[in-house]
């Protein structure tokens, strides 16, 4: 069972019994009742996954998620078990705990850009929470907040929501739990990146609950896909920043050499060889600066 339209790049692995697919990972359960997460090559944009794979892009979001969990893993347990994985899907996929999933992004912002900002412009806010008059875009915030958002299906947009709807959907004191460690991850991983010269503007979690009742960090952690990473040296409020993400992407895929009609809906078109190129870049020099480590 493949996600229509996605491509195939990552073949049903032997032993193992496929039970989904999203935009980047595919799901499959082991012999042994554990996950087996694979990180393919693909890229979305406005929701739609692209027909052109990112080179690379699949290791590089397992190795640096890998990399913070090892950061993080006295604030919160996390599902990754091993990387003993089959040959075919070797350093992009992991061995995990199988949880029981929040129905929630729990997102930590420390910066306005995105959907944050375009909340604040248009109520002074972001999920309910108030922000001071006069922010521009790429303005720090007093600080983090926490700004949930929904868990849309495959195609549709991730809404923003105030907190006091994922206490009602998941329970008080639940609630409260996410909140408290999505903005610690935040607060640590910002510590860390700064000192790397990189901007953590704002990241998006996800959690589960395990079966003796802890709540654990699950799938990926602080990636270009998931997270806004800035270089610290070219931060300036009031304008949008550069970034370390498929923004390439997003741009040509609006320009009118791409042609395509994104309101009019139609399947995107392949991506030029400079995209890729300048996207796969991106991606590697966002892992060379958060760790320290050569990609290869």
């Amino acid at each position: 069972m493949w996600v229509v339209g996605h491509p195939c790049d990552t073949c049903p692995v032997k032993g193992y019994r496929h039970l989904h697919s999203g935009k980047v990972r595919d799901l499959y359960q082991a012999p042994d009742g554990l996950l087996l997460m694979v990180a393919s090559d693909r890229i979305s944009a406005y929701d739609v996954v692209l027909p052109t794979p990112i080179p690379d892009k699949g290791r590089i979001l397992t190795e640096l998620s890998l990399y913070w969990f090892e950061r993080l893993e006295d604030l919160v347990p996390h599902h990754f078990v091993s990387t003993d994985v089959p040959a075919e899907v070797a350093g992009r996929a992991v061995l995990c705990r199988p949880l029981e999933m929040f129905p929630v992004e729990c997102v930590a912002r420390g910066y306005l850009a995105g959907s944050g900002l375009a909340d604040y412009l248009a109520t002074g806010s972001v999920c309910g929470v108030p922000l001071p008059a006069g922010l521009v875009e790429g303005s720090v915030l007093p600080e983090a907040v926490f700004t949930p958002a929904t868990k849309a299906a495959m195609g549709e947009h991730d809404e923003n929501v105030p907190y006091a709807e994922v206490a009602a959907t998941v329970g008080a004191a639940a609630a409260a739990d996410l909140r408290g460690l999505t903005l610690a991850i935040y607060d640590r991983a910002r510590e860390i990146a700064l000192r790397r010269g990189v901007v953590v503007a704002d990241t998006k979690l996800e959690f589960g609950r395990s079966p003796d009742g802890d709540i654990v960090l699950a799938d990926e952690v602080l990636t270009p896909d998931s997270s806004r990473f800035w270089p610290a040296d070219q931060w300036e409020p009031g304008r949008s920043q550069p970034s370390y993400d498929k923004q390439f992407v997003r741009d040509w895929l609006t320009s009118p050499e791409s042609g395509w009609d994104r309101v009019g809906g139609g399947n995107p078109p392949p991506l030029p060889d400079e995209v890729v190129e300048r996207t796969r870049a991106k991606y590697v020099e966002a892992y060379v600066r958060l760790t320290g480590r050569t990609f290869s």
